[in-house]
């Protein structure tokens, strides 16, 4: 039985999964906070330990970012950062027998996806305005200056807009299949070595599968800081 059977059927088990794995990093955020507010919280833990750990991963992630969206990343940090901590959770309680996670879902990657996809796009509309739609229409081939005013002729237009249009729409199917399809293989991989050899065999593919829940939780932010910071350039 696993832990979502408790529940019955009154609740979905994805959602049950995806609940858990925010109340789990909403407790986190809490004790983190509680910590900090103490004079003692600033400084950090002796030896190796989860705090450190995460404090390590939101340095590096925050480094790409600066990377990928420059200036604005303090910005539109917190959104990678939400996206990468909830699918590395669930992508690791996928891994622990009689739990399972909400990666394995179609509906959470979907979601995820949709979400990066919503806000770059709002990224891009609230940077550049009307003239976001200039990143769908193609290079500027002819730039003629009439009145002290310069114009950029698309006249690919209407070669690149519908090809930029199902490009982009593609990026949400991508970012879903990549993660379903890895993180159902994986769990699944785990499930069967569990139940086949449930001593010393399984740890090596519960080794090798959160190599892969950091790997994808990682692989999905990262993608969604690269589509904001291409937002945030202006066409040419």
């Amino acid at each position: 039985m696993k832990l979502y059977d408790i529940a019955g059927h009154l609740v979905p088990v994805v959602f049950q999964a995806a609940l858990l794995a925010a109340a789990l990093l909403v407790a986190g955020g809490v004790a983190v906070r509680k910590k900090l507010s103490d004079e003692s919280g600033v400084l950090p833990d002796e030896g190796i330990t989860l705090r450190n750990i995460v404090e390590v991963m939101t340095e590096q992630l925050f480094g790409m970012a600066e990377s990928t969206m420059g200036e604005h990343a303090r910005r539109y940090f917190p959104v990678c950062a939400a996206i990468f901590f909830f699918i590395l959770v669930a992508n690791l309680m996928g891994l622990v027998p009689l739990v399972g996670g909400a990666t394995s879902d179609v509906n959470t990657a979907a979601a995820w996806a949709i979400i990066s996809f919503v806000v770059y796009n709002f990224v891009g509309i609230r940077t550049h305005g009307a003239k976001y739609i200039y990143q769908f229409m193609g290079p500027s081939l002819w730039e003629p200056e009439i009145g002290g005013q310069k114009y950029h002729v698309r006249m690919l237009t209407p070669v690149f807009l519908p090809l930029e249009v199902v490009l982009h729409l593609a990026r949400m199917l991508t970012l879903t299949v990549r993660l379903v399809a890895n993180m159902f293989a994986d769990h699944t991989v785990v499930a069967v070595w569990v139940g086949i050899v449930p001593f010393a065999v399984p740890a090596i593919f519960m080794g090798l599968g959160t190599l892969v829940a950091f790997l994808q939780a990682f692989v999905f932010s990262l993608l969604t800081m690269i589509y904001i910071g291409s937002a945030l350039e202006e066409a040419h």
